[in-house]
């Protein structure tokens, strides 16, 4: 991973962000990532909010704050504010959805009887598509190696499974952040992801983001994976989390 001095940044018009540990700190968003983003919105740039937290969060997102669309639960859809109402956008139908739904709950008592210590996400009653595992949010932080067991544990009951900074996150189908944000950009701007966009984030679940982007940015805590990540991004912030986010945005602005 390169210093973030070595981005050039002159062309990119375009941030896609994870939240969690990327764009908060310790849970929180503070005044100075949220400050970030809204002045790089303001300025011009296209902000998309790319996270695994569930569709009632998004729904608060896509209305409230200064981005253009968030794609939620990892892929499973994307929503956007425009014409006066929220707009979305999702990967199955809601017939297919709601069979998904039930074969999860299943799956989620196995894995809590199976992994001591981790529970169900406090903000699963928000899903719609997904099966959210908190290892280290709201419970007493477990090692790594249990984190990775969920997932295990999800891959062998025929999920797509992957590891955030809190969860791990379990879902039936193909899709991931790539392929929406990939879908958003067709869909909503009639445009290709390309160099002029960039992706910032923190941990294996945007491992696919940090593969495809050319300008693709870790914030600092994302060494907390070392050797785990699977593909790594091309450039590291000096500041950790939120801090790291407005690192890239200042960045960007004086590019």
């Amino acid at each position: 991973m390169k210093p973030l001095a070595e981005l050039d940044a002159r062309d990119i018009r375009s941030l896609l962000f994870d939240l969690d540990e990327t764009l908060t700190s310790e849970g929180k968003l503070t005044a100075t990532a949220y400050a970030a983003l809204e002045k790089l919105h303001a300025a011009g740039w296209r902000t998309i909010a790319v996270t695994g937290r569930p569709a009632g969060w998004c729904d608060h997102i896509a209305r409230m704050w200064p981005v253009d669309a968030v794609v939620g639960e990892n892929g499973a859809f994307y929503f956007f504010f425009a014409e006066g109402r929220l707009q979305k956008r999702f990967a199955d139908d809601a017939e297919t959805r709601a069979a998904k739904r039930r074969r999860l709950d299943a799956i989620a008592r196995t894995i809590l009887a199976e992994v001591p210590g981790c529970a169900l996400a406090s903000d699963q009653g928000y899903r719609e598509t997904d099966l959210a595992i908190d290892y280290c949010e709201d419970v007493p932080p477990l090692p790594l190696e249990a984190a990775e067991r969920i997932a295990a544990l999800m891959r062998g009951a025929g999920l797509t499974a992957r590891v955030s900074s809190i969860h791990v996150n379990g879902w039936f189908g193909e899709y991931d952040k790539l392929a929406m944000s990939r879908r958003l950009f067709r869909e909503r701007f009639a445009a290709e992801l390309d160099e002029k966009c960039a992706y910032v984030g923190d941990s294996p679940n945007d491992a696919p983001m940090f593969a495809f982007f050319l300008n693709s940015v870790g914030v600092a805590n994302v060494r907390r994976f070392a050797g785990r990540l699977g593909s790594e991004p091309k450039f590291v912030t000096q500041a950790a989390a939120g801090a790291g986010f407005a690192e890239l945005v200042a960045h960007l602005l004086r590019s």
